[in-house]
């Protein structure tokens, strides 16, 4: 779905059940763009990360990495709420770091984390490779900062880790 022309968020069709689905490009684009206009602090981490790596995977959410503190986390629930559904606006400021990880099933779903992998922002914030996508300025995982955050047993892990050393390699 592509964004409104008025800027607001991609729409669900009249009458369909309430329903998450895989996030698109406009959907990141959408997200990233109201975190930063709240000031947000936050990396994308995870399967949409990887994507930008150039690993071609499917991915269902978007998961992003938000700096701890009140103030950042209700700018992060204030940016998250403008999606369609205003899932977010049912999570308290404190609530993020309190629980490390929370799942937001708005139209799309985003995965909130204040730590992954043992790491938080302030731990991963020299990871960051800044991009630019479509006049949106998004903070992006690096292949470093990733491999260190797929060191789980999952099987996409051990796919995106290959993945990431044969790049590390490579450059």
């Amino acid at each position: 779905m592509v964004a409104e022309a008025d800027g607001n968020p991609p729409k669900s069709g009249e009458g369909e059940e309430l329903a998450s689905r895989p996030a698109t490009l406009e959907d990141l684009l959408f997200l990233c763009r109201s975190l930063n206009e709240q000031g947000a602090r936050y990396i994308v981490i995870g399967g949409t990360a990887m994507i930008q790596l150039g690993f071609i995977r499917a991915t269902e959410d978007v998961d992003l990495l938000v700096d701890r503190g009140r103030e950042n986390e209700r700018r992060t629930i204030e940016a998250v709420g403008t999606l369609p559904d205003h899932a977010a606006r049912e999570i308290q400021p404190g609530e993020i770091e309190q629980f490390e990880v929370i799942r937001v099933a708005d139209e799309i779903v985003v995965d909130l984390m204040s730590k992954a992998s043992d790491l938080t922002y302030e731990d991963a914030a020299a990871g960051i490779e800044w991009r630019d996508l479509q006049g949106v300025r998004i903070p992006f995982a690096s292949a470093e900062l990733m491999l260190r955050l797929k060191q789980g047993l999952r099987e996409k892990d051990v796919m995106d880790r290959r993945f990431l050393e044969a790049l590390l390699r490579e450059s």
